[in-house]
Parts: structure tokens; sequence; C-alpha cells
């Protein structure tokens, strides 16, 4: 079986030439975008002749075009911003495989090789796991010390962050364990200021400086050299593990500028992570180095299979979980994942987390930056608090996904989306502004994460900590504990102070993460996220805390609180608040829960862990059933096919395939019969991916499909190394010769790029059988057909545009923004 090309406006190819305009070539909003096609796709030009031989003859002639499919680079291969043939492509992989496993029985060198062969997926997912986590590892030692080199210096040597510059010092208390004299300052070293005006300003100014360069550097490496390397790279991640070719998307050079303006991004302070880029960087490398296997190379659906591991490691490299990254790309990112996929997966991300603890980025002997460890039990009435933060996510969820969208159409149809640049610059400006004066804001997010998850000890200094009983203690003295017994944990001046700037920072937060996503910089969602569902819950953590405190007798709290211990663990809070924004964001439901126990280790709180998640995502699917990556998806409108939507409409095939009533008849082929000339003709007057074959004009019978690209290929190497070729000779797609006359000019033989068994409906299909066909297939198109006479096409085009229509949408928005 095979299901052929989405007869779409695709540009035409003919006499060497490819004319793009169309509005396929539109797909990706991304100006001044120049592809290389070098790499992947072999050019129409190209000399085939080199080591063949051409003797004279009339059966060298005739034979030459028989072997076609094999002989002829390019065919089999596809255009930009065209969807793969799920099914040729497994079906040449089966081939593949029973032609190697028929000649290791042979030869021992064929054994050796059929052995080689199936080992290559293994080391392949060792190759994408070390270089994924050496990246990621890089990225996050580099993002450390740029944050910290907008705010001062190391003497010791400028390499070094601020923690590690502080770590050999002697002089460094416990209370000020972020002060020691070999880091200065840059007041300090310009001014020579250590207090007052002066420091506050100078720093302020040099903040803001070092804010604007790195973004605006960021912004400029992306627009000069890789504009694909913009974005979270999810949305178009799925797009292509859908089938859809995006050329240049996962290529070297979209890999090192990502890699560079990602740590720029981050460092720079906007209110972004470096997750979702993470995974696009992993699929990056994956794709690079399936160059150098043959077997990925030439598969476009064996490819897709190693894309779903790399978004594994990109997920397990992020936040050091290598189990919900495996679990992440089978329920958020892939659209064929196979058993195989999933072992595989499994021993690249291993793989990469491995490489990334031996690297050791964060300096703690851990996988991740903020790893805490709770130690109060949590009670079963808190589970309305929990169910409460999952309402708080989903509703963000849906308000973020809904602003952001709105943003971003905004850009796209104003004069904003031109000034990219000018853009980032000013959303950078007003971020360090209005970042710096506020404690939490100033620090990056992955640090204000951490701080948040914290589970207040004896020796914490923050503010979060900060508690005072009846004598004015802090939670810092284990005598004022002990005496004030529950008294010692109600709130300090400093907590007081820390809950109106963490208020504060939760409104920036939101604002600023709604306009900085999309923005041509590379910017990951999973950070800012957690970030806000990490500040709600711990204020709300800290109110039940405070609450269940001064209400201890009462029967509700009854048993919560003992002397010397804690009653509520706010830092819990933070921890299920963050799960519940990311959850109410992505929609993710079982790969978050895992994600999130693995990233802090508080295995034991996985049930508020799944309330809060499952409450967020039955919230936001009330207020609107798509995540933020499915949203970007349709309004960049790409050609995906969301297997979560339902189709439940009684139309039929005869509904929505074309041509409708009124248009001309469908463009096909007849398998004997038509000329070079007619056939070239045929191909420049129309756009069309594809043609079927018929047995004549008069007996529209159906015996093939046929993609456009490989015809024109044919005919072009025809032309050139087939003797006696001319515009009047015969083109024939049958397997036995006709009749032809001595002096006719000899015929070309096409048999072998004809699908001779495209997938065909007939025109009373109800069309939910033809989308379910469409999404389990992986189809580009299927054929209408009525008692074996072809009456007509549906698109993978025509099932969304269908789609759009009946949910009240745009129709003409999907493949033309």
């Amino acid at each position: 079986l095979s299901a052929l090309t989405k007869v779409m406006d695709n540009g035409g190819f003919c006499d060497d030439n490819y004319q793009s305009g169309s509005s396929d070539d539109e797909l990706v909003d991304i100006s001044e975008v120049t592809v290389d096609f070098s790499e992947d796709v072999p050019p129409l030009d190209r000399d085939y002749s080199a080591g063949k031989t051409h003797g004279g003859g009339e059966k060298s002639m005739t034979s030459l075009m028989d072997l076609l499919d094999d002989t002829v680079p390019g065919i089999g291969t596809y255009e930009d911003f065209n969807t793969i043939d799920w099914v040729r492509e497994k079906s040449k992989d089966r081939d593949r495989h029973r032609e190697i496993a028929n000649k290791s029985k042979q030869s021992t060198v064929a054994l050796l090789f059929s052995i080689s062969d199936a080992f290559s997926g293994w080391l392949l997912m060792l190759l994408i796991g070390l270089m994924s986590g050496a990246l990621a590892g890089g990225i996050d030692i580099a993002a450390h010390w740029m944050t910290d080199l907008k705010e001062g210096v190391c003497l010791n040597g400028f390499w070094f962050n601020h923690e590690h510059c502080c770590w050999a010092s002697n002089e460094t208390t416990f209370q000020e364990r972020d002060k020691c004299p070999q880091w200065k300052s840059w007041a300090e070293l310009m001014v020579g200021v250590s207090e007052g005006p002066g420091l506050y300003v100078v720093n302020y100014f040099m903040y803001v400086c070092w804010a604007l360069l790195f973004a605006f550097l960021a912004v400029i490496l992306v627009r000069a050299f890789a504009p694909y390397a913009c974005g979270s790279g999810i949305p178009e991640i799925k797009t292509i593990l859908s089938g859809f070719i995006i050329r240049g998307y996962l290529g070297k050079w979209t890999l090192i500028i990502k890699t560079i303006t990602l740590v720029l991004a981050v460092s720079s302070g906007l209110s972004l992570g470096k997750e979702g880029p993470l995974v696009h960087v992993a699929c990056c490398c994956a794709n690079i180095l399936c160059h150098f296997f043959t077997k990925y190379r030439r598969n476009e659906a064996k490819k897709r299979e190693v894309l779903s591991a790399a978004s594994a490691v990109g997920v397990s490299v992020a936040f050091g979980a290598p189990i919900g990254g495996v679990l992440f790309s089978l329920e958020e990112v892939s659209y064929y994942f196979p058993l195989k996929t999933l072992w595989r997966s499994f021993f690249a991300a291993l793989v990469a987390a491995f490489t990334l603890r031996s690297i050791n980025p964060f300096g703690n002997s851990r996988l991740v930056l903020f790893y805490v460890e709770f130690h109060t039990p949590w009670h079963l009435l808190e589970l309305i608090p929990f169910v409460l933060l999952g309402i708080f996510g989903g509703l963000w969820g849906a308000f973020f996904i809904r602003a952001n969208i709105a943003w971003c159409r905004l850009r796209k149809n104003t004069s904003l989306g031109h000034y990219p640049v000018l853009e980032v610059v000013v959303v950078t400006l007003l971020t360090a502004l209005l970042a710096f004066p506020i404690e939490y804001t100033k620090m990056s997010s992955s640090e204000l994460i951490s701080e948040l998850f914290n589970d207040c000890g004896l020796l914490d200094s923050s503010k979060l900590c900060d508690y005072s009983g009846n004598s004015g203690g802090t939670s810092g003295s284990v005598n004022a504990t002990a005496a004030n017994g529950l008294g010692a944990r109600l709130a300090g001046p400093g907590l007081y102070t820390a809950m109106w700037q963490l208020a504060l920072a939760l409104v920036l937060k939101m604002v600023f993460t709604v306009v900085t996503f999309g923005m041509k910089v590379p910017s990951g969602l999973f950070i800012p996220s957690m970030a806000v569902g990490a500040i709600a819950g711990r204020l709300l953590g800290v109110c039940m805390e405070q609450l269940a405190i001064r209400h201890h007798e009462r029967d509700i709290f009854r048993g919560w609180c003992s002397p010397g211990a804690d009653c509520i663990t706010p830092g819990l809070y933070a921890m299920v608040g963050a799960a519940a924004c990311l959850g109410g964001v992505t929609r993710m439901t079982v790969s978050l829960v895992v994600i999130m126990f693995e990233l802090t280790g508080g295995l034991e709180y996985i049930v508020p862990l799944m309330a809060a998640a499952m409450t967020s995502k039955w919230v936001a699917d009330a207020l609107g059933r798509e995540s933020i990556y499915e949203a970007h998806i349709r309004l960049n409108g790409y050609p995906f096919l969301e297997a979560k939507e339902e189709f439940r409409h009684k139309t039929l095939a005869t509904d929505v395939m074309r041509p409708r009533r009124g248009d001309p008849p469908v463009s096909v082929l007849t398998e004997s019969g038509m000329t070079v000339e007619e056939v070239e003709r045929l191909i420049a007057d129309t756009t069309y991916s594809g043609f079927p074959v018929v047995i004549s004009q008069q007996s529209p019978r159906l015996v093939g499909f046929v993609l456009r690209r490989d015809l024109v290929i044919s005919l072009e190497n025809a032309r050139r190394h087939q003797e006696g070729v001319v515009s009047m000779s015969p083109i024939l797609f049958t397997e036995c010769d006709p009749p032809m006359s001595p002096s006719a000019p000899p015929a070309v033989k096409l048999r072998s790029i004809l699908d001779l068994s495209p997938f065909t409906v007939t025109v009373h299909t109800a069309m939910e059988i033809v989308v379910d066909i469409f999404r389990k297939l992986g189809l580009r198109q299927c054929l209408v057909i009525q008692n074996g006479r072809l009456l007509g096409i549906i698109t993978k085009k025509d099932i969304l545009k269908h789609m759009a229509q009946m949910a009240n949408r745009d129709p003409d928005s999907i493949l033309f923004n």
C-alpha cells in the first residue's frame, strides 16, 4: 500500500525550474529564510551517468528506465513543506530488511553487515545521548555564569560564577554566604563604592546594559544565521514528527545558533526557559547524526522514530528526568511511537542523563538545580488547597494561551512583526527595569523556583524562612523553636515583605511570559509556567501554614501541628502549583507528574501532584481544548492532524473531495497514449503534487498514482540519458509495450515510479472514517472512486480545511500563513 502527496499548491517543476511561488513556501512565518536543499535533496540537474555504461542499442535504451527507482537519486524524496508518505516509507524499510535478511544467509560478510545494521540504531541512540548531554551541560554552565555576569565578576577568574567563586573563600559567613572578597559587583569595580545609593544605581545600570546586550546579540544571530532557531521549537517538532518536511529546521546552523542564542536569551533575564529549546537542540543532534547512517538518512519514517527518541532526550537533559522524558515524547510530541522506539528512547535518555550527571553543571552532584526533600507528611484535607491550585493552574493555562495567541496574531498582522529586533530590545529593557528592584524577579527563574521549593530548615537565612515567636527569635534558632513551640512558626517581618514581593513578582511574571513567548529568540515555556505556579503555590502554602498555626486548636487542624515540627510545608504547595500551571499550559498529565517527582525527588507526594495535574487539565480543557503548542501549530497553519480532536459531523467523502461541482475535471495521466510534451505541459500548467493514472480519458478506471517530483526527475533523466527521447516520445505506465511503428521515437517507461495501490474510498464513505484513516495511517491523500471509476481526490489539506469549516474557523488559514 502506498498513500501519496496532498494535491496542494506546491509550486511547479519543469525544465530545471522549481517555481516556489506557491502558498506552501509561506508556511513558516519567518522572514528572509534561505534553505539549503543540498544536504537532503539531490538537485534535479545532477549528472547520473557517472559509473554507468550507456552502450548503443535499443535494449539499453528501453531498459534504462525500468530500474529508475533504484538508480536515480531524488526518486522517492520529498520537497520542502510537503508531507511524507508513511506507508511507502515503511514499505521501503520492510523491503530493505527482507533483502538484508536474505543476503545474510549467503555469506559471512553479509551476515556481519546484517548485525551492524541491527546494532546501528542503538549506536545512534548512544551518540545522540552523549552529544545532547554534553551540549545541555555546556548550556547550563554558560547560562549560570552569564546570568551572574550581570551582577559582577570573580577576581580569582572571570570564568567562575558567583557560587563557585565563593566556594573556596574562608571569609564567607553562613548568613551572607553569597558575599566574599573574591566576588566584586560592578559598582565596586568601576566606582569603588560598596554601599550607598551609588552602589545601587551603578549595579542597576550595568544589570540593564548586560541584559540588553545579551538579548540584542541573541536576536541578531537568529535573524542573520538561523531564523528557524527562534521560539520553543516544540510546535514545529510535533509537526515534523507527524510527517511534515521543514528543510533546515533541524540543520547544523540551526543547532549552532540555537545553542549559542539560548544561553544569551536565558542570561538576559527574559521570562523564558531553556527546556523547550533543548528538545529542539536534541532533535537537531539526532537529525545531523542520522546522516551518518544510511537506513535513517534515506528513510523519512525511520528518521522520525529517531527524532521521537531525541525529544525524550531533550526533556531528560532539561529536567534531569529520563523516565519523564520518554513519557513526554509518548504523550505530547510523537505521532508514531512503536515499542522499539520506546526502548531506544529509554536508552538514549539514560545515556544523556548519565552524561549530564558526569558534567555536573550545578556542582551539587544532582541532575537538576532545584532538588528538594520534604520531611513533613501531607494531610488528607490538604487535597482541598491542592485542588484549588489545580483550578488556578487551569485558569492560568487557558488565560495564557488566549493572551499569547492574541499577542502573536497581533505581531503577525501588524507592523510589529516587521521589527523583531526592536521588539526584543524593548521587552528586555522593560523586563530588566522592572525586575531589578524586586529580589524574586531579579534572580533567574530556576533560582526562583529553587528558592520557592525549599523547605525551611534551621539554618536558612532567606526571607521566606523568617519566622518569629513570642520572643522575636527566628526559625534559625534552635533554642527559640524549643522555647516557643508553635509560636516559633509565626510569620516574621521578613516573611511579610517576601509575600508582597512575591505577589508583585507573580503579576510581572504573568505579563512578561505572555509577551515573551513567540519572540524571535529561543524561548521555552516550562520554567516560566512553573515559576508562576510556584509563586502562587508558595503564597497559598504560607497562608495555610499561618492559618493552621493560629487555629491549631480547632478540629479541622487538630493533629496537624506539634511542637518543634512544621505544620505544613509551603515548599510542597509551590511544587504542586508549579505542576498545575505547567499542566494548564501544556495539558500534560502522566509525563508531568513523573517529571515533577524526578525533578524534586518528592516521590511520596505523587497524589497531590496527580490531583493538581488532573484538575488543571479539566479546568483548562473546559475553557479551550488546545494546548499552547497546538494553538501555535494552528496559528502558523501547519498541516497537523490532531489525534485528540474528535470529528463528529455527518458529512461524506463526496462533500469534501475535489473537484467540486462546477470545477474542471481532475487532472489525470493515462497509462498509455500521452507524449512527453503533453505530460510536461500538464506539469507546467498545474501546481499539483501528484497525478492519478487511469486507463484512458474515455474509461477513467483507476490504475495508480504518480508523484509530481518523481515524474519530473524521471522525464529529465530520460531526456538527458536515454537516446532518441523527444517531445513526441510516448509515456508508458503499462507493464507490456504496446505495438509501435519502427519509425516511432523510443518510449519512456515509467512503470517503476507508479504507485499501483493508492488508498481509495467511495463517495459514500463517512468523513469520520476518512479522518480516522488519515490519522492512523499518516496518509497524504486518498482517491475517491465509484465502481472503479475515478471521481475525485481528498488531500490532507482538504481534511484540515473541512474540519476548520465545521468548527467555524477560517478554512483558508490552513497552509496559507
